[in-house]
């Protein structure tokens, strides 16, 4: 992709991550840049354990250049006892050589998660997710009170990001508001990238 575009990286499991990532495309797009969707591929404890080059289904993976050259990222992962899942955080800890590069110095960043009950985690994971994006230098954007759907969600949805409560079942479909968040988080991201200078 040779146009500016906002970086979607996810990682899920069962699929909710996935919607709300499919939901802040909306957004990017709705704003005018494109999206390109990303994921990571889980991690195993067996050593010799290898994932396909590319996904049977769902986003390719991402690659560093990938993360290096978006215009604005946008971090989702589900929550793993209150902090982001492993093969997210495992693919950022190998971002050190773009951080002594400053590649992604100044450019806007927002995070997104999912959890099987309301009260699962949702913030504390979106607030770990924000630390590495700082210390790459992002400039970090949630979702203001202008964003009526904050007031009114009985799911998901905080200031610090779009969020799922998917069930215990993983079986609750994204809601109004919650779609209404995610896709003001796209909008979000490619508006300020855009009048940050850079697109």
């Amino acid at each position: 992709m040779t146009a500016p575009y906002v970086l979607i990286l996810y990682y899920s499991r069962q699929g909710s991550v996935r919607n709300l990532a499919l939901q802040i495309a909306r957004g990017v797009e709705e704003a005018g840049l494109e999206a390109m969707l990303r994921t990571v591929p889980p991690v195993s404890a067996t050593c010799e354990a290898t994932e396909p080059a590319i996904p049977d289904s769902g986003a390719p993976y991402c690659s560093l250049a990938e993360l290096a050259g978006c215009a604005a990222l946008a971090l989702g992962s589900p929550t793993r006892f209150g902090n982001m899942a492993a093969p997210l955080k495992y693919f950022i800890d190998q971002s050190s050589g773009l951080w002594m590069k400053g590649d992604l110095l100044g450019k806007p960043a927002g995070v997104f998660t999912s959890t099987s009950s309301l009260h699962g985690g949702q913030e504390s994971t979106l607030l770990s997710m924000m630390l590495p994006l700082l210390h790459h230098g992002m400039l970090l954007t949630g979702l203001p009170y202008s964003e009526k759907a904050l007031y009114s969600t009985s799911s998901g949805g905080t200031p610090y990001g779009p969020s799922h409560m998917a069930g215990i079942n993983n079986d609750t479909q994204l809601s109004a508001d919650e779609i209404t968040l995610a896709r003001a988080l796209g909008r979000r991201l490619a508006t300020l990238a855009t009048t940050l200078g850079h697109t």
